[in-house]
C-alpha cells in the first residue's frame, strides 16, 4: 500500500498544480481577484500582484507537466516541494499582514486565508518530498493495481476538494443549506397572511437596522432563501474576525416595505468551518473602511 501511495503521489500533486496553475494563468478572474489578495498588499500594487500570480501559475504548470510526464525524475518532485514551502511561507506572512484578504491560490478563491489553505500548501510540500522517493510510474501502478489505485485517488480527490474553498459551492454550500434546513437556528415563529416575493423581503432587510449592524460581516449577495414556520430565511456568506461565516437573517414572510417600516429581524452568524454560532453581539462588529471616491 505504501509503495502504491508513493507511486500515485506525482499524479495527485501534478493534477492539483496543473489545475491551480492553469486557472491562475488563463482565467480572467486572476486580474479581478488580484486586488483582494494578500499579495496585492505585500506588493502595494494590484497590477504587480496579477502578474506575479500568472507567473506562479506558469511555474505550477511546468512542475505539473514534469510530475505527470517524468514521475521518477527528482527535479519535478523537488520543484513541487519548493513551491509548497514557498506557499506556506507566503500564507503565513499574508495571514499576519492581511487576515481578511484571500490567498489567490486558485485565482477564483475569494475566501480569507484559513487552515485549509495552509493544509493544501502543506500537502504540496509533503507530496513533493514523497514524489522524490517514487521508484515507479503512476500509470504502471494504476495498470497493476487498478482497484486500490482508484480508491486512493478517490480519497485524494475528496481531501483536495475539501481543502479548496472555490469548490465549496459544489459541495459545502449544499451541505450547509441542508444542515440549516434540518437543524435550523433559533429563528422559529409563526406568521399568517400571503407571502411576498423574496425580492421584497431582501429590500425590507437592506433597509433595516439589523442589516446595518450585520452588513460589515456580509461579503456576498443573497445565496439562498427558504421559508420555515412563517419566517423567510435569507442566507449570505461573510467574514468575521478573519474567518469565513454564514450570515442568516429571518423575517416575517408576509411583510414588505409597504406593510412595515421596522421589521422584526433575527440574525445568526455561523462559523463556516465549525458550524458554531459566533458574534452574538453585532455591536462589537467593526464597520468596514469606506474607500475614497476617485476625484
Amino acid at each position: 500500500m505504501l509503495t502504491t501511495t508513493t507511486s500515485l503521489t506525482p499524479l495527485v500533486i501534478g493534477v492539483l498544480l496543473g489545475w491551480t496553475g492553469a486557472v491562475k494563468l488563463v482565467s480572467r478572474a486572476t486580474v479581478r481577484q488580484a486586488p483582494k489578495t494578500a499579495l496585492a498588499r505585500m506588493l502595494r500594487s494590484s497590477e504587480r500582484a496579477g502578474l506575479v500570480l500568472r507567473a506562479v501559475g506558469a511555474a505550477e504548470l511546468v512542475v505539473a507537466v514534469g510530475l505527470l510526464a517524468l514521475p521518477g525524475h527528482p527535479a519535478p518532485a523537488v520543484s513541487a516541494g519548493v513551491l509548497g514551502a514557498g506557499f506556506v511561507g507566503y500564507l503565513a506572512y499574508g495571514r499576519a499582514i492581511a487576515p481578511e484578504s484571500s490567498c489567490g491560490c486558485s485565482a477564483n478563491e475569494s475566501a480569507p486565508i484559513t487552515w485549509r489553505a495552509f493544509a493544501r500548501a502543506g500537502l504540496v510540500l509533503a507530496g513533493g518530498a514523497t514524489a522524490a522517493t517514487a521508484t515507479g510510474t503512476w500509470w504502471a501502478t494504476v495498470s497493476a493495481r487498478p482497484g486500490v489505485s482508484l480508491g486512493l485517488l478517490a480519497v485524494a480527490a475528496a481531501v483536495l476538494g475539501g481543502l479548496s474553498a472555490d469548490l465549496d459551492r459544489w459541495w459545502l454550500l449544499p451541505v450547509r443549506r441542508t444542515r440549516l434546513r434540518l437543524l435550523g437556528h433559533p429563528l422559529t415563529g409563526t406568521s399568517g397572511g400571503e407571502r411576498v416575493p423574496a425580492a421584497a423581503t431582501v429590500e425590507l432587510l437592506e433597509n433595516s437596522l439589523a442589516w446595518q449592524a450585520a452588513s460589515p460581516v456580509v461579503r456576498s449577495g443573497l445565496l439562498d432563501h427558504w421559508e420555515e414556520d412563517g419566517w423567510r430565511i435569507l442566507l449570505y456568506s461573510g467574514v468575521h474576525t478573519g474567518r469565513p461565516v454564514s450570515v442568516v437573517f429571518a423575517l416575517d414572510a408576509t411583510t414588505s416595505r409597504d406593510t412595515t417600516g421596522e421589521p422584526a429581524v433575527r440574525v445568526s452568524i455561523v462559523d463556516s468551518d465549525t458550524g458554531e454560532a459566533v458574534a452574538d453581539d453585532l455591536l462589537t462588529v467593526r464597520p468596514r473602511t469606506v474607500l475614497p471616491m476617485a476625484g
